[in-house]
């Protein structure tokens, strides 16, 4: 049996939690649930009113569908903000009315904010098809940006459809994502799960990534980024880069991805960087304890992405990558080339880390190719290494 000094103190403590916490529902700020009416403004009320709070505050969701146009919440704020989504956001269904702002729903400069639950639709559907048609499409929106923010939690939210990224980290600092689901059809361009750039201390666990673009994507300057228990597929599987578009660029270091299952994806782990002069570098990043299941590039090091043969070719990229650890990566690839090392010349891969391999293609041992490569290796290792 419970204690029941303790169960009262627990209930007096939450009590006391619930009471010193400002609350502001949307709906009494105008918002109608009934994903029709343009609810922009009645958010952007609520969020002002919790921006200048003195306490820690409370944004309310109820269940529902609220039409949201692109919309900024901008701090600095006073205090923490809590926003907690019962219902589903939605873009307009023109997905030309969001425009080339590039972002659907934005925060910025904000500190201490935490993002629990709910659904956003952003109909990005029109947006594709336009952009396959060959027509002058707009940018097209990410759905949710954090840029310039530090201690975020985003948690429990549901992604579909987005027009472009998902889920973009910006210029941030100590940002926990988790349990997060992102949906789009396999052919969807540029809807990346999760992008993550210029940051430090993202973690990203428990999330399932569904994509028509990298399940994660890893830009310039990320430090100290850990993923785990990642399900990934399809989608272009967990990506450091492109990296080295511009000779000035921050590297990329610090970077452990462990636990998780990658499923009908075009890649598994993948680093990739321009053909072109760069100062960028990508170092110290761990793979570990990985399930591949039928991905056409299980393990993945390119160096000469040249998208269209433009503005690279005959060169090299100088991009520095070292020190990068695959251990216990097991499953089946859909191609007979498992492993593809395809490094730079003027800037050769070093200290790359192989340790217990095991993927198969059709039943069979696969193969792998090194190009400009030095390392060691080590346990079971199927394909035979080239390292």
């Amino acid at each position: 049996m419970a204690n029941p000094v303790v169960s009262f103190a627990a209930l007096f403590l939450f009590y006391i939690f619930q009471q010193s916490n400002a609350s502001y529902n949307v709906i009494t700020f105008g918002a109608k649930p009934d994903g029709k009416t343009d609810s922009t403004q009645p958010f952007l009320k609520a969020w002002s009113a919790a921006c200048s709070s003195a306490s820690p505050s409370i944004i309310y969701v109820p269940k529902g569908r609220y039409l949201l146009k692109e919309t900024v919440f901008r701090g600095p704020c006073k205090n923490k903000i809590t926003v907690q989504i019962d219902g589903s956001l939605v873009a307009p269904t023109d997905y030309r009315a969001l425009g080339n702002s590039g972002y659907w729903i934005l925060f910025i400069k904000v500190n201490r904010v935490s993002v629990f639950g709910g659904t956003l639709d952003a109909k990005g559907a029109g947006l594709w098809a336009c952009r396959k048609s060959g027509l002058n499409c707009p940018v097209g929106a990410r759905s949710m940006t954090f840029n310039w923010a530090n201690d975020i939690l985003i948690s429990g939210l549901t992604s579909i459809n987005s027009q472009s990224m998902h889920l973009v980290i910006n210029g941030c600092n100590n940002v926990l994502v988790r349990n997060v689901r992102a949906i789009a059809p396999d052919l969807s361009p540029n809807t990346d799960g999760i992008h993550v750039q210029v940051s430090t201390g993202v973690t990203i666990t428990g999330s399932t990534l569904q994509t028509g673009d990298d399940c994660i994507s890893i830009g310039p300057s990320t430090r100290n980024m850990l993923m785990s228990s990642i399900k990934c597929g399809p989608g272009h599987g967990i990506s450091i880069g492109s990296l080295g578009k511009d000779v000035n660029e921050g590297g990329v270091q610090n970077i452990t991805l462990t636990n998780s299952i990658f499923s009908g994806s075009d890649n598994g782990v993948r680093i990739k960087s321009w053909a072109r002069p760069s100062n960028g570098f990508v170092r110290n990043v761990v793979y570990q304890n990985l399930i591949m299941n039928n991905v056409r590039n299980p393990i993945i090091i390119d160096q000469n992405y040249c998208p269209n043969n433009q503005g690279c070719p005959r060169q090299s990229s100088g991009v520095k990558i070292s020190q990068v650890t695959f251990r216990n990566i097991k499953g089946t690839s859909a191609t007979p080339e498992a492993v593809k090392f395809d490094c730079s010349p003027s800037k050769p891969c070093s200290g790359i880390r192989l340790q217990d391999i095991k993927l198969t293609y059709m039943n069979k041992a696969a193969t792998s190719s090194c190009k400009n490569i030095g390392g060691t290796s080590s346990g079971v290792l199927m394909p035979q290494s080239c390292v």
